[in-house]
């Protein structure tokens, strides 16, 4: 499964950004697919997920009611809605695949089987 995110660029604090994950070589309907981010000097953190089935959704503390994660799995797409931007979102911001059919969340960064090349967002105060 090879992933491609992109959308990242500069953002005042307040604005929005959508970021887009393409997935191919498999289909994102049947993996639990997530974003992690990583701010420099930082450990790469989870940000968002959802389960292969789409039924359930966890978000890190930091991002909930601000994100919102979606799939359209009919173009074997992940989203990533940001809004209300800080500049403490900053970061490089991956999407993941983990290959899990589980009524679970994948939170952990060891969960996930597949990375994209990452996307960088700068949220500027």
């Amino acid at each position: 499964v090879q992933l491609q995110a992109s959308g990242g660029g500069l953002v005042q604090a307040g604005g929005s950004l959508r970021l887009s994950c393409a997935t191919s070589g498999g289909t994102s309907s049947r993996y639990g697919m997530g974003w992690f981010r990583q701010a420099p000097g930082k450990e790469r953190e989870f940000v968002a997920a959802d389960t292969w089935s789409g039924d359930m959704t966890r978000y890190a503390d930091s991002v909930q009611g601000r994100f919102t994660i979606s799939e359209d799995n009919a173009q074997n797409m992940v989203f990533l809605q940001m809004d209300s931007l800080k500049s403490e979102d900053t970061a490089v911001y991956y999407c993941a695949a983990a290959n899990i059919q589980s009524i679970y969340v994948p939170l952990r960064r060891a969960a996930y089987d597949y990375w994209g090349q990452g996307t960088l967002v700068t949220v500027s105060s």
